[in-house]
């Protein structure tokens, strides 16, 4: 246990020492601090200890790289040695808010609400991958495996059932983490999501194929519509309820609170969103979802260009949570040009650290290189990005060119994925069988011209490499 608790010691003296601490958290990879003044911390410092694996700034948090399994040993030696109280991600979050802007709130409040259903969301694309190899036609045989192994067909049907069910009640889950980062009652916000799509409505995959039932509420007609695989109606709407719950607790008795606050807020807000915020919502919606389409359209080489280029950027900002978002509306609509680029980027990211392995003189370094190499490659960038690639620089430019290069030549080719899943080299999975000979020519630039790249870049570099 030394060997964390001098860690400990070290990094709370790089960051600026405990008194340059307001909170503090752990995820399953990295310390999250909340600093008074982060221009107190000595990052060269930071990184020259043997567990950190590097650290960056976002969105209003300083962040140290520890690594899975690892990190929750050293916050804990770091809490009992240097007095540091365990905080929640909640209190973290807020002490951080306080140095954000607006648009970096936004886009922080966008985070806050997706990451938490991320799992489920990764867990059904994965599912629809596996199930798209057992109904997929030319991927084993000409025809798909459940036609050729008939005993297969309800296994993948239990298959898809499970992994639809995310994307079915999507809205149920955005309601419950949207509410809940409101400062409303989670459980209503699952009501109120299950309710935008409740089956006696119109499925949104039917509108355009069937005309939709009415409710005529006082001479105002209300077409009976459901918004499934929609984010804005239920986002706008949990913001809705989320303030009349709050407003109406502040002002009923306690005795009375669980007879009219609930009813009552569910009640507003139903009207609400029925009438004015899913029509209108769904209508910006598909303004913003048809704009990508025609964009990747028209012109696709320059979207796959610049979004594949960007990714890697948007990382480092944390903007990339905010195009979640608009991933789920153009899955909802037949696919998403937008996911196959991530995959991309996340392996572009691991060849240039791998490439760093072989060129880095320091043992240590070498083994950091390799390790975050390989969970680039399934998926999970952040230690190549900021704990390799980004500390050099180079790697990153190379990183980010090659993946500017593979979006073009996968987004020319119309590639999509039908669902969001795991990032990484098991991206392919994400993508309909069909667009699979382009994507893996898109894998096959990732996975060489940023290695080739970073490597002729470090060796021709005057100054030491590492």
């Amino acid at each position: 246990m030394s060997q964390y608790r001098d860690a400990a010691r070290e990094i709370v003296e790089a960051i600026g020492g405990k008194e340059n601490v307001s909170a503090a958290t752990h995820c399953v990879t990295r310390l999250r601090f909340a600093l008074i003044d982060e221009g107190k911390v000595d990052k060269e410092k930071l990184e020259n200890i043997d567990l950190v694996k590097g650290s960056f700034s976002t969105n209003g948090q300083f962040q140290v790289v520890i690594g899975q399994g690892t990190v929750n040993k050293v916050y804990n030696e770091m809490a009992a040695e240097t007095g540091i109280g365990e905080a929640s991600k909640e209190d973290v979050k807020k002490a951080s808010e306080a140095h954000l802007n607006p648009l970096q709130k936004a886009i922080k409040m966008l985070a806050d609400i997706f990451i938490p259903i991320l799992p489920a969301i990764v867990t059904a694309g994965l599912l629809m991958g596996i199930n798209n190899l057992l109904t997929g036609p030319g991927i084993f045989f000409a025809k798909p495996l459940i036609e050729v192994y008939p005993q297969w067909a309800d296994l993948s049907g239990i298959i898809n059932l499970i992994a639809n069910t995310a994307f079915t009640f999507l809205p149920g889950l955005i309601g419950w983490s949207a509410v809940k980062r409101f400062g409303g009652s989670p459980l209503l916000g699952i009501v109120l999501g299950l309710m935008l799509v409740h089956p006696e409505l119109l499925s949104a995959w039917d509108i355009g194929k069937t005309k939709p039932d009415t409710w005529n509420i006082f001479g105002l007609t209300v077409q009976k519509v459901g918004y499934q695989g929609q984010v804005l109606p239920i986002l706008a709407a949990s913001y809705l309820l989320a303030k009349i719950e709050v407003f109406l607790t502040k002002r009923i008795p306690d005795a009375i609170q669980m007879l009219i606050v609930p009813p009552v807020t569910l009640l507003i807000t139903g009207f609400a969103a029925f009438i004015v915020i899913g029509p209108i919502t769904f209508a910006i919606s598909n303004v913003l979802t048809g704009g990508v389409i025609w964009l990747f359209t028209h012109f696709a080489a320059l979207g796959g260009l610049i979004y594949g280029g960007l990714y890697g950027v948007l990382v480092i900002t944390g903007m990339h949570h905010t195009f979640l978002a608009v991933d789920l509306q153009l899955a909802a609509k037949g696919g998403t040009f937008l996911w196959p680029m991530l995959a991309l980027s996340n392996i572009a990211q691991g060849s240039a650290s791998l490439a760093m392995m072989l060129v880095a003189k320091d043992e240590k370094q070498k083994g950091l290189a390799l390790t975050s190499a390989i969970s680039a490659y399934l998926g999970v960038t952040e230690p190549a990005m900021f704990g390799v690639n980004l500390r050099y620089r180079f790697p990153f430019i190379a990183a980010i060119i090659s993946s500017a290069i593979a979006g073009l030549v996968i987004s020319v080719q119309g590639v999509k994925a039908f669902s969001i899943g795991v990032g990484g080299i098991p991206g392919f999975l994400s993508i309909d069988s069909h667009y699979w000979p382009a994507f893996f020519m898109g894998m096959a630039i990732v996975l060489v011209v940023p290695f080739v790249l970073t490597y002729i870049l470090a060796k021709t570099r005057r100054e030491k490499t590492v």
